[in-house]
């Protein structure tokens, strides 16, 4: 199936001279994937929603100032490399153009709409994301902002005083609820409210009940359920008592499990490979394998590796969060680190990856590797 055949000539368009005051106004109006943003109706990039809660731009500021690059997908191309192409470039929604002009728009929904009749093949548990982060209800709207933006996600499940589901507080919740609140103040109050929202506890803007699945549900059936309501995403729970956060699964999630390749090579996808400097898609993969290889207990059947920037720098290099995540025969294993660049924080984070591997129960060397993981063991 080509995009072509899923792609949308409809889309919101902006204007890059445009300011941000009118971008925030049309994701609370329209909530849509994500913007177009032109110059004299060139393509410039998109903006997302998400982009708007990490920034901290005043209104007035020009919306050129926040758009990022999004992959440039061809109405030939097929729907596995665009799945990947979204997965990896951390956005929605991407610009399809034809014979080098801008044609229209494929966003994420569309390519699950399309596919939805074949995900009842997948169940959750072999999508799902485990060791999620969450978030107390008396923790407060900034610290919950805040906890989105250092971890690169959109959900946060948030849980009472005995550790229990009791909601989700979104991006979305999030932007709409601090728009609504400013804009009943003047201008001049607006600085001293928008402080006040910040202090506000979670349970004030959280969602709630929280939609939830099962490990054993159909991937077809979640992703219904994230249409019927509008969520893009829903807690994992045990089957037996849905107060107990065990993951969640997104549509991103899906997404990726679309893209999965069926070659012998190990399948490794970047998110954000914009921020690969001086490492090549070749020696992350090679690096994975390597770890892969060492523990022939542990069949690694896909690798996700995950690059978040930092405003902070050395010398002009920004600093980089890395997280892997592992999906193997004995369940998901994950390690993640920081470093300025890249591959410093790549290299922080396979180490960390590793001694998690180490700690799995009943995972062995090969022989071949038995005295060098000894001496790893003695340096833990």
């Amino acid at each position: 199936m080509d995009i072509a055949d899923i792609a949308t000539t409809e889309y919101i368009e902006l204007d890059a001279e445009s300011n941000v005051g009118k971008a925030r106004s049309i994701f609370d109006e329209q909530n849509p994937k994500g913007i177009i943003v032109t110059r004299a109706g060139k393509y410039e990039g998109v903006i997302t929603q998400k982009q708007l809660l990490r920034s901290h731009i005043e209104d007035h500021t020009k919306v050129d100032t926040l758009t990022k690059s999004a992959p440039r997908v061809k109405r030939t191309d097929n729907v596995r490399d665009v799945a990947r192409d979204l997965v990896e470039g951390g956005t929605k929604v991407a610009p399809v153009f034809e014979s080098g002009n801008l044609w229209g728009v494929v966003t994420q929904d569309l390519i699950l709409e399309a596919v939805l009749e074949n995900l009842d093949t997948l169940t959750v548990e072999q999508i799902y994301t485990e060791n999620v982060v969450s978030i107390a209800e008396g923790d407060t709207l900034g610290q919950a902002i805040n906890r989105l933006r250092e971890h690169g996600v959109s959900r946060l499940p948030v849980v009472d005083d005995d550790g229990h589901l009791s909601g989700v507080v979104t991006t979305h919740d999030v932007v709409n609820f601090a728009t609504r609140n400013v804009e009943k103040t003047t201008v001049g109050d607006r600085s001293g409210e928008g402080d006040r929202l910040l202090d506000l506890p979670v349970y004030d803007v959280m969602s709630s009940p929280a939609a939830t699945t099962t490990l054993d549900e159909s991937v077809r059936d979640a992703v219904e359920r994230m249409f019927d309501h509008d969520y893009s995403g829903l807690v994992v729970t045990p089957e037996d008592d849905d107060r107990v956060v065990g993951g969640v699964v997104t549509k991103t999630d899906v997404l990726r499990a679309l893209s999965y390749t069926e070659e012998d090579v190990l399948d490794v996808q970047i998110t954000n490979v914009n921020l690969l400097d001086t490492l090549s898609r070749e020696s992350i993969r090679s690096s994975i394998a390597e770890i892969s290889d060492k523990y022939q207990k542990m069949q690694v059947r896909h690798a996700h590796v995950r690059f978040h920037e930092h405003k902070e720098k050395l010398r002009g290099t920004p600093l980089i969060q890395c997280k892997i995540r592992l999906r193997t025969n004995r369940g998901q294993v994950a390690g993640s680190g920081e470093g300025y660049g890249a591959e410093q924080s790549f290299n922080v984070a396979r180490d960390k990856l590793e001694r998690n591997v180490l700690e799995m129960k009943g995972v062995e060397s090969d022989r071949e590797y038995e005295g060098q993981l000894l001496r790893k063991l003695g340096e833990l």
